[in-house]
């Protein structure tokens, strides 16, 4: 097969973008949901655990139905995004949102254990102190449990990365606009193009491993400092 001319930085940086902007998004409520959630019992706290947890196991199909139900045009906030002029059906703003759902779980489940981890009786001591919680959270918990929530992190990434099924769902396959690397190595064996599925799926894997393997020397690294 004649290569010349192939474009690959598009669905590579599409795939870098997203998974990016997914990541950075889920990290922030996926820490905060932890934070609320961690050392909680009841049932409501597991209700909610539950809730946080469910994209873990629901089919990303599945979880695409729920979005576009939920955003689509016709879905529960439809009418209001199209007032605020926001389409994110057939967007990569769509594949964000996807992508999003599906990498949360992967950082709360990481920071929950992370931040239960972390010494109650730091974290008392600083109460006895007049410290606020958000102060013990951003000065205590959260330095102690880095390495979870990090590796969660870069865990997170390299699944955005990957991510599939919620994205044709919602932002469709559209070359040059929503064809991450995933939709393309999937157009490309639909057509049969195998030598170019096979390259794809080779930068794809290439690009996750090295994103894992760093993660795990900045990890060594900074424990040895």
């Amino acid at each position: 097969m004649n290569l010349s001319g192939l474009d690959l930085a598009t669905p590579l940086w599409l795939s870098l973008r997203v998974a990016g902007l997914a990541t950075i998004t889920a990290s922030v409520a996926a820490l905060l949901a932890a934070w609320g959630l961690a050392r909680r019992s009841g049932p409501l706290p597991a209700l909610l655990d539950a809730l946080c947890s469910l994209p873990l196991v629901l089919p990303p199909t599945v979880l695409g139905y729920y979005l576009i139900v939920l955003l689509g045009r016709r879905g529960v906030l439809g009418h209001w995004l199209d007032c605020l002029d926001i389409t994110l059906i057939f967007s990569w703003q769509g594949a964000v949102v996807a992508a999003t759902v599906v990498v949360f779980p992967l950082i709360y489940k990481s920071a929950r254990a992370a931040l239960e981890q972390v010494d109650r009786h730091l974290e008392d001591a600083a109460r006895t102190l007049g410290a606020s919680e958000w102060r013990i959270f951003c000065s205590i918990s959260l330095p102690l449990a880095w390495k979870g929530i990090f590796a969660g992190v870069m865990l997170a990434f390299a699944r955005g990365m990957g991510e599939f099924g919620a994205t044709l769902m919602i932002a469709g396959n559209i070359p040059g606009k929503t064809q991450t690397l995933a939709l393309a190595i999937y157009d490309a064996f639909q057509a049969g193009n195998d030598e170019l599925a096979a390259l794809l799926a080779l930068l794809t894997s290439t690009v996750c491993a090295g994103l894992l393997l760093t993660a795990e020397l900045l990890l060594k690294r900074k424990g040895r400092s």
